[in-house]
């Protein structure tokens, strides 16, 4: 918990029993914990040393008031992470420099393994100030579902996140679950009918796209910098999130695919295909008279029946009576 402030295991353990206790010698700590004497001091000695633990009457050790110790110990990392920040800045104009004066090859960087192209993925995330884009389809090898724990943090730092994924990546376990949880956090999806290749585009300035489109053999990726490849990247993402379909939370707590422009109320079409459903046309002769795909026919009845709330075609009809749709 306290890691963040560079607090080791023991001594975070250490810290949080002599705050229990308001105040102990090492070897009632030692005791209680099931350690030496010797490793409680040492821990003792870098606590005191954070300010968090001060000398007691005798041998004891007591706590400083958390509150204002940890608080000041708090307020210095941010003052070491805003220079951090700013010195990101910096260097990151002065790599743009000298990256413009590079040849071409230097330009991309291969990166292979699971492991290397997983840790790549992660950065490019940790790069971006204002926006991450991304495609999602299979196959999931670096990065499976439930694995990429950047991005809640990311969004709640105030980066947008866009994402497009591919229907048939929707099957696989666990990513309608990771779906959901992302809309949740206020992320960006959109699902295409299929994707062309996985991507993920951090601002204008990165981009990571995979060598490799099968399971077999070793993964591999490569890291784009800022060059005509990447702003081709960037237009693709673009022209493809413009005719995806976003996804939503439904009633029922499940995922919820609507025709952009749609703002929770059936459109002009769906008013159509409820009146000739209703009318007793079968599925096939609707989406024949109306130029759609049966697919197509039955994924907005599917809609339809999530915004309702209801489970049967028998009960969005008595719904759409009722609510004035038709």
């Amino acid at each position: 918990m306290l890691g963040a402030l560079g607090l080791g295991p023991e001594d975070e353990t250490v810290y949080g029993l002599l705050v229990r206790r308001a105040q102990a010698d090492p070897t009632e700590l030692a005791t209680a914990l099931r350690t030496s004497d010797e490793a409680v001091t040492a821990a003792l000695t870098r606590l005191m040393a954070y300010g968090l633990v001060k000398h007691g009457p005798g041998d004891t050790y007591a706590v400083a008031p958390p509150a204002v110790a940890l608080g000041a110990l708090i307020s210095e990392r941010r003052t070491a992470l805003r220079s951090a920040e700013l010195a990101l800045v910096t260097l990151a104009e002065e790599y743009r420099s000298a990256v413009a004066g590079r040849a071409v090859d230097e330009l991309f960087e291969v990166v292979t393994g699971v492991d290397a192209v997983r840790h790549r993925f992660a950065q490019v995330q940790h790069a971006a100030r204002h926006e991450v884009r991304s495609f999602v389809t299979l196959p999931f090898i670096a990065v499976p579902p439930g694995t990429n724990a950047v991005e809640s943090s990311a969004v709640r730092q105030g980066v947008r996140f866009r994402v497009v994924v591919d229907r048939v990546a929707l099957a696989e376990p666990g990513v309608v679950a990771e779906t959901l949880e992302s809309l949740r956090d206020g992320v960006e999806v959109r699902v295409v009918d299929s994707l062309p290749i996985k991507l993920i585009l951090a601002d204008a300035e990165l981009g990571l796209v995979p060598l490799t489109a099968t399971a077999a053999g070793e993964p591999g990726a490569v890291l784009l910098h800022r060059t005509g490849l990447l702003a081709a990247m960037d237009a693709l993402f673009e022209i493809v999130w413009q005719h995806a379909h976003p996804l939503t939370v439904s009633v029922a707590g499940g995922l919820v695919d609507r025709p952009e422009g749609d703002a929770g109320s059936p459109t002009d079409l769906d008013r159509r295909v409820l009146g000739l459903l209703l009318a007793g046309l079968t599925d096939q002769v609707v989406a024949a008279q109306l130029g759609l795909s049966l697919r197509t026919l039955q994924r907005r009845l599917r809609y339809l029946m999530d915004l309702a709330g209801v489970q049967t075609r028998m009960q969005l009809g008595w719904h759409a009576a009722r609510h004035g749709w038709l």
